[in-house]
């Protein structure tokens, strides 16, 4: 048992919160373009691979943000 050494996590627990905070705000402002995106473009010129790309990185960030977010207070998933 000696010659084991405990699990460090690569990330300080201490910084879960700022990074939560961060992910999510990016992942609301790439959320948001969409939506505006959505809304403003027209049937025709409206582009597939911008349209997934934006959900894509919109989905990516919120969803580690809310990951970083249920580390923070103590849910560990």
């Amino acid at each position: 048992m000696a010659e084991y050494t405990p699990y460090n996590a690569p990330l300080n627990p201490a910084s879960f919160s700022t990074l939560a905070f961060i992910l999510i705000v990016i992942g609301l402002i790439f959320a948001g373009t969409f939506f505006v995106q959505q809304v403003t473009t027209s049937k025709q010129n409206r582009n597939l691979v911008q349209e997934l790309s934006g959900a894509g990185l919109a989905s990516v960030f919120l969803g580690f943000g809310t990951l970083f977010l249920l580390l923070t207070v103590g849910i560990y998933v």
